[in-house]
C-alpha cells in the first residue's frame, strides 16, 4: 500500500496533506525518515509507521446496527440448509457484522449486529447478567 494512503487511512490526514508531511521528512518507516510519497509499506508484514516519532495504526472502524429480524430468517452468518440468515441483510458493509444474541427462526424483532467483539461478549455472557425483554403475543386456544 501507498505511504500516503495508509497514513490517511490511520486518521492522519488527506491523502494530499499526508503527501505534504511526507515531504517536509516527519514520516518514518521502520526508523528510516522517507521523504517521497508512493513508498510501499507492508504493515501486515510488520512495518512500523511513524508520524512525528510516533507510531500510527489503522483504527477498525465499529459498527453497531439495529437490526429488525424477519420470520422465517436464521439468526446466525451461514446456515447449512441454506436458509435465509441474517447477514444476508448486510452486503453494503464491508465489516465482518455478527449478531448479538439471538431469535429464534419464526421469531421477527430487534437484534444488534455488530463487528465489535468485546461489546458482543459484554451483552451476551451470561456473568454480565444483562435482562433481556421478549414479548409475545397470547395464543388464542379455542
Amino acid at each position: 500500500m501507498r505511504l500516503q494512503k495508509y497514513m490517511a487511512e490511520c486518521g492522519v490526514a488527506s491523502r494530499r496533506k499526508c503527501e505534504e508531511i511526507i515531504s517536509e521528512g516527519r514520516v518514518s518507516v521502520n526508523g528510516i525518515i522517507i521523504s517521497e510519497a508512493g513508498t510501499q509499506v507492508f504493515p501486515e508484514r510488520g512495518d512500523v509507521v511513524c508520524v512525528d516519532k510516533e507510531e500510527i495504526f489503522v483504527e477498525e472502524k465499529k459498527v453497531y446496527i439495529m437490526f429488525f429480524k424477519p420470520c422465517k430468517v436464521v439468526t446466525t452468518a451461514k446456515d447449512q440448509f441454506g436458509r435465509a440468515c441474517v447477514t444476508d441483510f448486510f452486503h453494503d458493509i464491508k465489516e465482518r457484522i455478527l449478531p448479538v444474541g439471538r431469535l429464534d427462526y419464526d421469531t421477527e424483532g430487534l437484534l444488534l449486529m455488530s463487528n465489535d467483539g468485546d461489546f458482543i461478549y459484554k451483552l451476551t455472557h451470561p456473568a454480565h447478567e444483562i435482562d433481556k425483554v421478549y414479548i409475545a403475543p397470547p395464543i388464542l386456544i379455542l
